[in-house]
């Protein structure tokens, strides 16, 4: 059994907005400086290489250490680490403001996502004890699922507000403003809840799955320079066997990182897939879009900001309307569909040219697009989690935010090989608009095959009646599996 402090009736919301802001900022994080990088690369002298990996590194280092966050947040209490996760973030993003060279704006970005790696699973957790059953759950999730999913539209938007009338680093000093929020709202309105029993910590699997992670995506980073690279192809092959010692070492160890069995359900594991997809689009996908904007239509930062916005708006509008369609028909055919129209908007996206108004050819694209995501992330937290046991909702909150940071990583990563192909590897100063436009293009073809893909694993993988994949409105396990 769990030992958590339950938040009273009337505070719980005000806990649902703490965590909510919370989710917000460690989201658009990973795309806030996105439409500030043109400037940062300029004034940092950043070559494209290293413009990638100011996003990457903050994707890596969150998605890498989400478990290990997730079991800290367990076994040290999930209050405690946030506030912990809270104060280093903020440092984090001090530091990274102040940059002056590339390697401190990158190393910046690494710290963010290692203490977002613990706000982001103690966060998820709190809401899982603090709204453990009944419509308020799934009303909770929803809130989320909607932050979650804007929250990286949003960073564009901010971004290019900041990056327009301020200066680039405020795309950091702004985390400030959320971290003190953060501080004051959790002292206030969270309660402490941690797992009772035995705490040992799994080493061997912390080591394995973060070095495994780390190694993976750093393989597919360097995929742009091609496939068939011994490089490329060592860093990819040392990922999968780190990787798959830690799947032997996790069904060995008495006290596993990531216990089997939050993995090992067909569904659960097919919403941690499906995730994974929506990382890859969220993150990697609208950076390219945001590339688009400012050089081939050449908006200023605000203007992308705001070009970028038919993106949440949809997803905003439609996502009442699907929580409401949740408990009706349930999570399988909005999964289903979500996706597939998602992949519509994205198809209808990689037919821009260069002259091609903004109006008939990248907004109804994001319209379309944000209502696909829509119908994907309002049933996907709540799926997730649902039926896990109250002692491993850090880790299981961790895997689903692992999910789509992780995602995230690869997707840009592979986006960025495919962009690199299409540009046959040379620097954007020596290309034209249409090259630019054209492998633009060919990332967002790449992002429609990977959302027809999160549809086929819905048909395959999210199976059952609305009740069987919802239990009694979602549900939270109370007891150990």
């Amino acid at each position: 059994m769990s030992s958590s402090l339950r938040a009273h009736p009337r505070t719980r919301w005000w806990a649902l907005a703490v965590i909510a802001l919370t989710q917000l900022v460690v989201v658009l994080d990973g795309t806030i400086v996105s439409i500030a990088l043109p400037r940062a690369q300029q004034s940092l002298d950043l070559s494209d290489g290293q413009r990638q990996w100011v996003v990457t590194a903050y994707a890596l280092a969150f998605g890498a250490l989400l478990l290990l966050g997730g079991r800290l947040s367990d076994y040290v209490g999930r209050k405690r680490i946030f506030m912990i996760g809270m104060v280093g973030f903020g440092a984090a993003s001090l530091y990274g403001g102040f940059a002056q060279q590339g390697w401190e704006l990158i190393l910046a970005r690494g710290l963010q996502g290692a203490f977002a790696a613990l706000l982001a699973p103690a966060a998820l957790a709190l809401l899982t004890v603090t709204f453990p059953s009944g419509r308020d759950r799934n009303t909770a999730f929803a809130v989320f699922g909607i932050v979650a999913g804007t929250g990286a539209a949003v960073g564009l938007l901010l971004g290019g507000v900041l990056t327009e009338f301020a200066d680039w680093r405020w795309c950091l000093f702004v985390n400030l403003f959320f971290v003190a929020v953060g501080l004051v709202g959790g002292a206030l309105f969270l309660s402490e809840s941690r797992a009772d029993g035995d705490t040992h910590y799994d080493v061997w699997g912390t080591i394995t799955v973060t070095l495994g992670l780390g190694a993976l995506v750093y393989g597919f980073s360097l995929a742009e320079n091609g496939w068939g690279q011994p490089l490329t192809i060592a860093f990819l092959a040392l990922g999968a066997a780190l990787l798959g010692a830690f799947v032997w070492i996790e069904s060995r160890v008495a006290h596993p990182l990531l216990p089997p069995r939050i993995v090992a359900d067909r569904v659960r594991g097919g919403a941690f897939l499906i995730q994974g997809v929506a990382g890859a689009i969220m993150i990697g996908a609208t950076m390219y879009l945001t590339f688009h904007l400012q050089f081939v239509l050449g908006m200023g930062a605000f203007t992308a900001g705001l070009a970028t916005l038919p993106l949440p708006i949809a997803t905003m509008v439609v996502a009442p309307l699907a929580t409401r369609l949740l408990p009706v028909i349930g999570p399988r055919p909005m999964l289903i569909v979500g996706p597939l129209l998602a992949a519509a908007g994205m198809l209808y996206l990689s037919g821009i040219t260069p002259d091609g108004a903004y109006f008939l050819q990248v907004a109804p694209a994001l319209v379309i697009l944000g209502v696909g995501m829509a119908l994907v992330f309002v049933p996907l937290q709540n799926l997730a989690l649902t039926g896990i046991a109250s002692e491993d909702a850090g880790v299981a909150s961790a895997v689903a935010n692992s999910a789509m940071q992780i995602g995230g990583s690869i997707g840009l990563s592979v986006f960025t090989a495919v962009y690199a192909a299409s540009v046959g590897g040379h620097a954007q100063r020596d290309v034209t608009a249409q090259q630019l436009t054209d492998a633009y293009g060919w990332t967002f073809i790449v992002a429609a095959i990977f959302l027809v893909g999160a549809s086929v694993i819905a048909v395959c993988m999210v199976r059952g009646s609305k009740d069987e994949l919802m239990p009694a409105h979602g549900e939270l396990a109370v007891a150990a599996h």
